[in-house]
């Protein structure tokens, strides 16, 4: 029977892919010494908001996943961020593997909100994002009888602080100086017939427009 180790050395920005997508530098230990002939490795990253402090700034931009700070006692919980996977190639004793998390901007994901409202310090040090990752799979081993397969024991996890700035820097390789928004679809041709009408470039002058006539600075919406 195998018995596998998770660690995590480093989480970096992929800087060469299609996609905003994050790679986990990660460490697999088999303490028996059966060697692995191929590991099917699956991964559900989790975000544990409640092992970390909030500035006043951050805690206004998480009100919507939250509430207020009289709440989070019930609310701040564990959630979601991803599923991952990656096939091992054969290893005795350990090995180091790349593990790719693709990662999403869309506004209307609650992990993205969460991490949209991350200062990237905090006390004059880089702030961080708590993870918990729970590893499962199947793993292959090779032996004088042939192969055997064993299912990776649910209890396999670890933890990690991802800094913020590591995902803030993703984001601006993909979109730089850019968001995304969903709209209905009567919403976005009401705002386009708004532009036409008023011979702008793009929509997002026609939002600065209304915008600064609903008396808002934009200096004071971009803060």
């Amino acid at each position: 029977m195998t018995q596998l180790s998770f660690s995590v050395i480093d989480i970096v920005p992929e800087e060469y892919a299609v996609a905003p997508n994050l790679t986990v530098q990660l460490r697999i230990e088999e303490s028996t010494g059966v060697e692995i002939h191929a590991l099917a490795l699956r991964c559900q990253v989790r975000i544990e908001p409640h092992r970390r402090r909030y500035t006043d700034a951050e805690a206004a931009g998480m009100v919507d996943l939250f509430g207020g700070r009289e709440r989070w006692a019930s609310t701040l919980r564990s959630f979601l961020w991803m599923q991952c996977s990656t096939v091992v190639q054969g290893f005795s004793g350990s090995c180091d593997v790349d593990l790719p998390m693709l990662c999403t901007y869309d506004f209307d994901v609650a992990s993205s909100k969460y991490l949209h409202a991350l200062e990237e310090e905090r006390d004059g040090h880089d702030a961080s994002i708590p993870l918990e990752m729970l590893f499962s799979g199947t793993v292959f081993t090779k032996g004088s009888n042939g192969f055997g397969v064993q299912q990776i024991p649910w209890d396999r996890e670890c933890r990690f602080d991802l800094p913020v700035r590591a995902w803030r820097r993703l984001v601006d390789m993909h979109f730089p100086n850019t968001g995304w928004i969903r709209l209905d679809r009567d919403t976005l041709y009401a705002l386009s017939a708004y532009r036409s009408e008023r011979g702008m470039t793009g929509l997002d002058d026609a939002v600065v427009e209304l915008v600064r006539s609903a008396h808002i600075g934009i200096d004071e919406v971009t803060e």
